[in-house]
């Protein structure tokens, strides 16, 4: 796993900005696949709520989320 995609996973879902699993994969400048494979880590190994809206097809963190990435 890429730490700088998973960053910028976070900041967009922050934001509220993926889009749709497509428009979001294409953000990040990688295939749909790869961006499930991504959110399947993110949810078992690091424990984050990620949930998708369909109405608003963005992805939303099902609670509060601080992940904190630290460059010493």
């Amino acid at each position: 796993m890429n730490i700088i995609i998973i960053m910028q996973i976070h900041e967009l879902i922050q934001a509220g900005q993926t889009g749709t699993p497509k428009q979001f994969a294409e953000k990040l400048e990688i295939s749909p696949r790869s961006l499930h494979y991504y959110i399947v880590f993110m949810k078992t190994k690091m424990n984050v709520v990620i949930l998708y809206d369909k109405k608003e097809e963005t992805y939303v963190y099902g609670s509060e989320c601080k992940l904190c990435f630290v460059n010493e």
